[in-house]
């Protein structure tokens, strides 16, 4: 009700005009954090805040401020690939979210969970639209996030400290990139036991196994 309400009042082109003038840093960090707050809401809201013209200026943003601006984008757009629908994905990804990758590699862990579960939606639909038989054999967003460096970044994931980090990491390499998971890891090799997805490397004897 009260998300309604702020959309009702025409808080939105305030919110745009924040974004995308010359504001200081901390008014730049709220109006990410208000606007995340309606993301957070039903698919109604998130296509207000599409049709208000702020998922582009929240993406330029997720890739050109400063960390603490950067946060508050990332909760935004990942709150939005949450609640939408297929057609609204297929916008944010047109808008460039799949940049969220570029912040698994910073110092928040609860930022790169944020990350990861926004990548996560996306996918998902990726993944419903190749069923459809909408995209041929392939997952069109697991294709992009990987020539976006995500893949990569994911994959750096298994080792990271945060055990809910390497576990989101984990399924999302079984669930995208998984279809040679079942073959065995070479013994001897104890140290290697994460997923390798790689462009065009060759199976290692000794470093785990990279798919083609």
């Amino acid at each position: 009700m009260q998300t309604q309400c702020i959309i009702n009042h025409q808080a939105l082109p305030c919110l745009l005009n924040l974004l995308t003038n010359n504001y200081k840093k901390s008014i730049k960090k709220e109006a990410c954090w208000t606007i995340s707050n309606i993301t957070a809401g039903n698919a109604n809201q998130i296509q207000a805040v599409i049709d208000a013209g702020i998922i582009a200026p929240l993406v330029h943003l997720l890739q050109h401020s400063e960390f603490e601006i950067k946060k508050e984008a990332a909760w935004a757009i990942s709150n939005a690939t949450s609640g939408s629908s297929h057609e609204q994905i297929k916008f944010l990804v047109s808008e460039g979210c799949i940049t969220l990758c570029d912040l698994l590699t910073c110092p928040d862990p609860r930022i790169i969970t944020v990350c990861l579960e926004g990548l996560e939606n996306i996918l998902k639909v990726g993944e419903a639209q190749k069923k459809l038989g909408h995209t041929g054999e392939f997952n069109v967003y697991a294709d992009l996030l990987n020539d976006a460096g995500g893949l990569e970044k994911i994959e750096n994931l298994q080792s990271h400290d945060n055990n809910e980090i390497y576990e989101k990491a984990v399924k999302i390499l079984e669930t995208y990139w998984g279809e040679d998971e079942d073959e065995p890891l070479p013994p001897g090799d104890a140290s290697q036991s994460g997923f390798h997805f790689g462009g065009n490397q060759l199976p290692v004897p000794s470093g785990g196994f990279s798919f083609s």
